[in-house]
């Protein structure tokens, strides 16, 4: 099992920076990408970034050049480095960790709000 806790979510306005972070725990060595996803109100989840466990990257279009993630496996910690946020991308975030490989299975967290004003 792994558990999930995301931070840093928050009220920003648009132009604005945010930086959450993904803590995870438990049997973190079954770990291999890990995902960041968000749900706006009204919308469908979307796949935000993604992440290997050897730092390849990518991005959806909407948040291309905006947006990093990154990780630091040594403290089992994911980050998403938001810049240049719109009111669009309010939404939930979450990040999620796949160990599939081990268990069959991927964790998420219970996500963090993200709300920016106009």
């Amino acid at each position: 099992q792994v558990q999930l806790l995301e931070s840093g979510g928050g009220l920003v306005q648009a132009g604005g920076s945010l930086r959450l972070s993904c803590a995870a725990s438990g049997d973190t060595i079954c770990i291999s990408a890990m995902d960041w996803y968000r749900r706006a109100p009204g919308k469908e989840r979307e796949l935000v970034a993604a992440i290997t466990s050897g730092g390849s990257a990518n991005y959806a279009d909407s948040v291309k050049g905006r947006f990093t993630i990154s990780r630091d496996n040594a403290k089992n910690t994911l980050y998403l480095q938001m810049n240049s946020l719109k009111p669009e991308d309010t939404a939930v975030y979450y990040c999620t960790a796949d160990c599939t490989r081990i268990y069959s299975a991927i964790y998420w967290g219970q996500g963090t709000q993200v709300t920016v004003s106009s």
